[in-house]
């Protein structure tokens, strides 16, 4: 969704931008439904455009719905993120902290 932010693509642009950036190994049969997902749920739309190199292709953008989807979820990641990397302090381990709890069968 992040690629789609502020610029729009066709699939295969999309593919090779993903796969440039070693983000993420996609193959285009793999980005197509997914696309088609996000444009069903109305977080992309698609549009028809011409080409000089062949046939039409279709490029696809983020709607507003999208944008706010991506800036929702990014908030949420960038919390978990730190949350992850955060230095959790330790309590004291003292020696009656540290007794083993022994477990006998009857």
């Amino acid at each position: 969704m992040r690629v789609l932010y502020h610029e729009r693509h066709y699939g295969y642009s999309l593919v090779r931008v993903l796969s440039e950036s070693g983000s993420i190994a996609l193959k285009e049969g793999t980005i197509y439904p997914i696309l088609a997902r996000l444009d069903r749920d109305g977080l992309v739309r698609s549009e028809w455009v011409e080409s000089d190199q062949g046939p039409p292709r279709k490029y696809y953008g983020l709607t507003l719905s999208g944008r706010q989807l991506f800036d929702e979820l990014s908030q949420e990641f960038e919390l978990l993120v730190s949350l992850v990397q955060r230095k959790w302090k330790v309590p004291d381990q003292s020696k009656d902290a540290m007794k083993k709890l022994v477990v006998r069968k009857r």
